[in-house]
């Protein structure tokens, strides 16, 4: 029997917990809730949660803080709530390992919809795995990637942590070297066409990596900027 998706609601508007609880509920998930950090981080330290909703705007905490600690220790899929719109808290939840975001006031069908997107990235939602020796581990440079293990080390066998989003760019990179890949492309190879996002979404998540990857990230050397055309990845790809 496939188990069903364990979502994990953290917020403290009991009227959204209680609405989002029900519609997740009739749509075949598991949900558990939390009103703050303290209960997030017990909720998750039982093991079963596959992906986080955590609403930013917390009465005693911020969750962005929350993320930041999440984040850590753990590359479990997460989508932000906000009642702010600017750009700029979006980047702020993108930067520190984010994979998606939503806009109150939001239609739960479309948060219902992301998880599921989120989890067919993940393959979190009871899909079972590819056996791991039919699964590659690619290496670039001094770097080592993981696939079914969804890891990447470096070739001192130093781990670095990448969050789902993340992890799933540099694999569409990886398994599409010396190849000009447009943000659309990017975003229908690494998330799936029906993923929304917003307008430079792509570029936050290639500065990010560039920052891990990159010796000088203002002079990138494996994922070059195509002017008017998108990336490239530039390093020579095997399989080990």
């Amino acid at each position: 029997m496939i188990p069903l998706p364990h979502v994990l609601i953290v917020d403290d508007d009991p009227d959204i917990l209680s609405l989002l609880t029900q519609f997740l509920r009739q749509h075949a998930c598991e949900v558990t809730v939390a009103s703050g950090g303290t209960a997030m981080f017990e909720a998750l330290g039982k093991g079963s949660i596959d992906v986080v909703v955590l609403d930013v705007l917390l009465q005693h905490e911020n969750g962005f803080d929350l993320l930041q600690r999440l984040r850590a220790v753990s590359s479990l899929p997460v989508i932000m709530l906000t009642a702010l719109a600017e750009h700029t808290d979006r980047i702020v939840g993108l930067e520190i390992g984010a994979d998606d975001y939503l806009t109150k006031p939001f239609n739960a069908r479309e948060l219902l919809a992301r998880i599921k997107a989120l989890l067919r990235r993940t393959s979190r939602a009871g899909t079972p795995p590819e056996p791991e020796d039919s699964r590659p581990v690619l290496t670039f440079g001094k770097w080592r990637l993981d696939v079914a293990r969804r890891e990447l080390r470096s070739d001192a066998n130093t781990m670095v942590f990448l969050s789902g989003s993340e992890f799933d760019l540099l694999l569409t990179f990886v398994e599409h070297p010396q190849r000009v890949l447009t943000r659309d492309a990017l975003m229908d190879f690494s998330r799936g066409s029906s993923h929304l996002a917003f307008d430079r979404s792509v570029d936050v998540q290639i500065s990010r990596l560039r920052r891990k990857l990159e010796d000088d990230p203002k002079a990138p050397h494996l994922i070059r900027t195509v002017r008017n055309g998108g990336y490239i990845f530039l390093a020579k790809v095997s399989r080990a």
